[in-house]
């Protein structure tokens, strides 16, 4: 895909994201990674409902500006995943709401965010990991995310938001409306003892669709 039409992918789910209300003002974030290792990434303080493909910022394979606006200051985090996560190629951050209260309730597991609640939240998300509050563009939520090992392509920083990775943008995008809308339910479920996924029918969804998730390597080492 050439570049002019990766920037304007970018805007195109940029503005949907803003438009639905996942992620207000100013807030957010998006990256590609290139073919060269360089990337392309939303600047700062840039909404993501009225990005500009021409002031997109344009980074080298080192992290260095090439051309556009100064980029976000969430680059740590974004580096932080693309060094631990090798098949992705896009990253999407965003200050979504449910995801942001879930991180806030004190039942949360830092390893499983969320229970089993649907297929679609383990197939597109996968499970999700909670790292603790750190301030927005502090190096040391790198570290954290690093500390992952690349297990996750779904994190959510707490206090802040998910940052979620994928294959291609459009699967980042995908997973990151997935796990919203998970959290959604979750909130909406919360204390009325609903039914999760039993682990067999987690195990048949791992089986046929391939799925690559951290607990099932959990259950590899027991």
């Amino acid at each position: 895909m050439s570049d002019a039409r990766l920037r304007e992918e970018i805007c195109q789910y940029g503005r949907s994201l803003f438009e639905r209300g996942l992620t207000p003002g100013s807030s957010g974030n998006i990256s590609l990674r290139l073919e060269d290792g360089g990337w392309l990434v939303t600047p700062t303080n840039a909404s993501l409902g009225f990005l500009d493909p021409a002031r997109i910022s344009r980074l080298d394979a080192e992290g260095r500006l090439l051309s556009g606006d100064k980029p976000t200051k969430e680059i740590p985090l974004h580096t932080a995943l693309y060094d631990t996560r090798s098949s992705a190629r896009a990253i999407v951050h965003l200050h979504s709401t449910h995801a942001v209260a879930l991180t806030m309730l004190p039942e949360i597991d830092p390893r499983a965010a969320l229970p089993p609640m649907t297929p679609y939240y383990l197939m597109r998300a996968g499970e999700t990991a909670l790292v603790p509050y750190y301030r927005p563009g502090d190096p040391a939520v790198a570290d954290a995310i690093r500390g992952l090992a690349g297990k996750y392509s779904s994190v959510l920083l707490a206090n802040h938001g998910p940052v979620v990775a994928g294959d291609s943008l459009e699967a980042a995008v995908f997973a990151t409306e997935e796990l919203e809308e998970t959290a959604k339910l979750y909130l909406l479920l919360r204390n009325l003892n609903p039914r999760f996924l039993s682990p067999e029918q987690v195990a048949d969804l791992v089986k046929a669709f391939d799925l690559d998730l951290p607990s099932q390597h959990d259950h590899d080492h027991d």
